[in-house]
């Protein structure tokens, strides 16, 4: 069985809302490039490196549909470009970017694909797409790379929707400018 693994940055007031910069509106948005951090960068590559495919909510799947197709180069740009890409939407009708596949229902269609031949399947972003596999308990581990900083609102991770998930701690560690890099496995 495939796992699912779900990579975000957030900051320490549960937001992670706009960390690039311009994919919303957020007044603060860009906070996780001002932390220039070579062994977060390598973090990173090694965890698209273990990887097989990418599953992506519409909203971050449009984004860097219309970003990572005119890359050139290697590091991220060859295997996010090569790699299977499931996007998670009722609503898109094509998916026209290398690789790309529509799965329409979150609870039959993941689950479904987990139970496919293959390498582990990673998660980048997609914040309503994670709630949902939180929600069916479709992941099999969460990566947080904790900003040292706090942004006041915006999209956070865990709403207040009074779900009780427990998860154990895998492993920590602090990396350089105070980036927390703090990964889980759910607790049934």
């Amino acid at each position: 069985m495939r796992k699912i693994i779900v990579t975000e940055f957030i900051t320490l007031d549960g937001v992670i809302e706009a960390p690039g910069g311009d994919e919303t509106p957020h007044p603060h948005g860009g906070w996780q490039s001002t932390y220039s951090s070579p062994e977060a960068g390598k973090y990173k590559m090694d965890e698209l490196s273990r990887v097989d495919a990418l599953l992506l909510g519409k909203t971050t799947y449009e984004v860097f549909a219309a970003y990572w197709p005119g890359q050139t180069g290697d590091g991220f740009v060859n295997p996010i470009n090569r790699m299977p890409k499931y996007v998670v939407s009722r609503s898109l009708q094509k998916a026209e970017w290398n690789n790309s596949h529509i799965l329409r229902d979150v609870a039959k269609d993941v689950a479904a694909l987990k139970n496919t031949d293959g390498g582990d399947i990673l998660v980048y972003g997609s914040g309503t797409l994670v709630k949902a596999l939180l929600h069916h308990d479709l992941i099999d581990e969460l990566r947080l790379m904790v900003y040292p900083l706090s942004i006041g609102g915006g999209l956070r991770l865990f709403d207040d929707n009074r779900e009780l998930k427990k998860f154990g701690l895998k492993q920590a560690r602090a990396i350089d400018n105070g980036i927390l890099i703090l990964e889980y496995q759910p607790i049934s």
